[in-house]
């Protein structure tokens, strides 16, 4: 009880969030997570709130629903522009993305 798992797995809430700056707006992340990501019409990919509203202000997250997270993790390790980060809540350290150790 208490202990937190390096890899933020199971019990950790987890958030995603995505850097417009280096997004190339391939789409990736919209095909392999369309309820947590979308592209809007500059293009660019954004995350979206848990009741589907695309979050715009720079640096906006989003919470990783468990089920999903696999396509999430996903998204950022295929991502060409390496602009998705998922980071644990409790301590904001990244754990999948271009930042993670």
């Amino acid at each position: 009880m208490g202990v937190q798992q390096e890899t933020g797995v199971g019990s950790e809430e987890l958030e995603v969030w995505i850097d417009q700056d280096l997004c190339t707006g391939d789409g990736i992340c919209a095909q392999y997570a369309p309820e947590v990501f979308e592209l809007d019409i500059d293009g660019l990919a954004y995350v979206k709130s848990a009741d589907d509203e695309l979050l715009q202000a720079k640096g906006a997250t989003t919470p990783v629903p468990l089920p999903l997270l696999t396509d999430v993790v996903d998204s950022a390790r295929e991502c060409p522009g390496d602009c998705i980060h998922v980071r644990r809540v409790s301590d904001s350290v990244e754990i999948y993305g271009p930042d993670a150790e």
